[in-house]
């Protein structure tokens, strides 16, 4: 981070998906869940930001909703148009219907690890930014762990008796950014009878 020397260094997560990654053999071997299923966790997060700015939308430190979703390979396709469309019933429903925009990540600019990456984009004062991301991040973080723990990370799937590695589809969620979104969807400037203007904020009735 902006430092003045490496006398202190620390290290920080930069997402919350790898905790759940580690985890996952726990919960298969405890839990026993069938494909498809999810696995969900919320916490702090960190960016070596140089320029931090534009209130809570560019910070060093941030929430982060992310949901590692373990599903069989074959099918991908249909679970990922399933989820986006879940997610943008879940941004109409908190305010935000006609003011977010979808932007197809191309093969040249997505992570090395994702197959097809989504991001949702908000109009904020200060110009278009990110708000979600939405990546099918295929086995490559199975397989990692695996090279790099050797721990089995496999899934025994007890109809086709065959043990597979899981695919991942991973929707990602900024808190911060979702209540600023919210907020600046909401905020309204109205006149009044008199002339007056007057300064609401008008909530959708789910939130």
């Amino acid at each position: 981070g902006p430092v003045e020397d490496s006398s202190n260094e620390v290290y920080l997560r930069p997402e919350t998906a790898q905790g759940m990654f580690v985890n996952f053999k726990n919960i298969i071997d405890s839990v026993h869940p069938k494909l498809p299923f999810g696995i969900a966790q919320i916490g702090k997060a960190f960016r070596n930001e140089i320029t931090p700015g534009n209130f809570i939308f560019r910070s060093r430190e941030f929430e982060q909703m992310e949901i590692e979703y373990f599903i069989k390979p074959d099918g991908w396709e249909t679970l990922f148009d399933k989820w986006l469309s879940d997610i943008r019933l879940w941004l109409s429903r908190i305010g935000l219907e006609g003011k977010f925009y979808e932007h197809e990540i191309s093969d040249g600019d997505r992570a090395h690890y994702s197959r097809r990456t989504v991001d949702i984009e908000f109009e904020y004062p200060f110009g278009r930014g990110e708000l979600y991301g939405f990546a099918y991040r295929t086995d490559y973080d199975l397989k990692k762990h695996m090279e790099k723990s050797g721990t089995h990370l496999v899934y025994f799937d007890e109809e086709t008796k065959e043990k597979i590695v899981p695919h991942v589809l991973e929707p990602s969620f900024g808190v911060d950014r979702t209540v600023l979104a919210v907020l600046l969807a909401s905020f309204r400037e109205e006149e009044m009878k008199e002339g007056d203007i007057r300064t609401v904020l008008r909530f959708p009735p789910y939130l």
